[in-house]
């Protein structure tokens, strides 16, 4: 553009400057004076420099305004730039510890798939001997079908007594060997149950990794021995046998403590709007407790449903969860404290304690509770007024996902990533973060966090241990 208006000057330069240099054949020389020929030449040169200075200031400024315009516009393209540079770092991160999950997965359905293939060829197996112990045993009843009628053909004849007393031992061994072959027939049965129960056992495992990596529908297994006890179930008149009215039972831990019971243990007991049930009560020479959670060495699943962390599971003396209506069944008897008891790997042991209220089944058990004493950093306060979440009810405050069912076990979750002592318990400490975050685990806003080992949690009246 600039070399364009340069030859236009030039240009009208020349034209204003021709006429002046040629002369016409009809003019005389002495009619023409120089003086105004070079006044009107320099005033159209002064024109022609205004007009050529005003168009170097206009595309100046919009020489400026385009420089502007394009570094804004590259401001922009570098912020974009670096948007998606971080996006894709996240998404390669994210990518890579998918990719590690698959690979996991992949080992243990191998794995799974060899057991599976074991058993069933053993299960075939076990079929065929059975068969074939059957079959001898149907021509063992033939034979000896045959040697009764022959005995007594053999009685009618008058035979000998000692052939008649060699027949009576040949069919006692015969007997002894059905006995013999039914025993066996019998272990073999139960060989037969046991490795049906292992192969349903192997299922549900691979059924549980499939839940937890692709669908999220299974239900766990339910207890495959129908006889054993619920110990968690509420008690009745009939289940006392009638040795105690039901309504004297105690209304805690603490009643069992003032009623002279010195031992920790297992201990029936009945708060008030509720049937009696059993609970463990943790003794010391000061007072009692109520354990309402215990975890130490992973042989209870604690990824359950919301009907099981309301009714409760596990094993009083070992690994358990009471369940949310006795918690609320306990606690809404008076004021309460809860105490939890941590240990890391390194056995370290620390405790906190708050002030403790739990509300029912209506506000999907909420829970409210302050900061009162201990030597654990506080990591519940922002939890306070949370309702408790399961994998199949979502109640925490995360709207992309369900905390219960990314980082397993019920808790009463703000949002994903913190607190959870009901998580997936790990026999050694996990290195991966996205493994420590499924396990079990403690993480104050302040502080150091803690991958647990063992946890206890119990409630006591607040005027205990004053």
């Amino acid at each position: 553009m600039l070399m364009l208006i340069l030859l236009l000057w030039l240009s009208l330069s020349t034209t204003s400057a021709a006429p002046n240099s040629k002369k016409s054949p009809t003019e005389a020389p002495i009619l023409i004076t120089a003086p105004p020929t070079e006044a009107r030449s320099r005033f159209a040169m002064l024109d022609d420099v205004r007009l050529l200075a005003n168009g170097l200031l206009q595309l100046g400024q919009s020489l400026r305004e385009f420089v502007h315009k394009t570094k804004s516009q590259i401001n922009d393209i570098f912020q974009k730039l670096n948007i998606f540079d971080r996006s894709f770092y996240q998404l390669s991160v994210v990518t890579s510890e998918i990719k590690e999950e698959e690979e996991k997965l992949k080992e243990t359905t191998i794995f799974l798939k060899a057991n599976n293939e074991e058993i069933r060829n053993l299960s075939l197996e076990i079929n065929s001997k059975i068969n074939n112990i059957l079959q001898e045993r149907s021509q063992l009843h033939t034979k000896v079908g045959g040697l009764e009628e022959k005995l007594k053909g053999l009685s009618q004849s008058m035979m000998p007594l000692e052939q008649l007393q060699e027949i009576t031992a040949l069919k006692d061994v015969i007997e002894t060997q059905e006995r013999t072959i039914t025993d066996l027939l019998r272990s073999v049965k139960e060989q037969h149950d046991q490795l049906n129960y292992q192969k349903i056992k192997i299922k549900s495992l691979e059924d549980k990794v499939n839940y937890d990596t692709f669908q999220d529908t299974i239900e766990k297994p339910m207890d495959l021995n129908p006889e054993t006890p619920d110990p968690f179930r509420y008690l009745t008149t009939n289940s006392t046998n009638g040795t105690k009215d039901i309504n004297d039972f105690p209304a805690d831990c603490s009643e069992v403590f003032t009623r002279g019971q010195k031992t920790s243990g297992i201990y029936p007991i009945k708060p008030n709007q509720s049937e009696p049930f059993y609970v463990y009560c943790e003794i010391t020479p000061d007072g009692a407790a109520t354990v309402i959670q215990r975890r130490e060495d992973g042989s209870v699943d604690f990824d359950q449903s919301w009907e099981k962390y309301e009714h409760g599971f596990g094993k009083l003396e070992k690994e358990f969860w009471l369940g949310l209506a006795k918690i609320h069944s306990i606690a809404q008897q008076g004021e309460y404290i809860l105490h939890i008891e941590l240990e890391d790997w390194k056995e370290e042991k620390r405790f906190i304690e708050y002030t403790f209220t739990l509300e029912g089944p209506a506000s999907d058990y909420a829970l409210h509770l302050a900061p009162l004493s201990g030597d654990l950093s506080d990591a519940m306060s922002n939890h306070t007024g949370m309702k408790f979440s399961t994998k199949d009810r979502d109640n925490d405050n995360h709207d992309e996902s369900n905390c219960a069912r990314n980082y397993t076990g019920g808790w009463w979750f703000d949002a994903c990533g913190d607190t959870n002592l009901n998580g997936r318990y790990a026999w050694m400490r996990s290195k991966a973060r996205h493994q420590r975050r499924k396990g079990i685990y403690w993480r104050p806003s302040k502080g150091s966090s803690y991958t647990l080992k063992s946890t206890k949690i119990t409630i006591r009246p607040s005027t205990q241990f004053q």
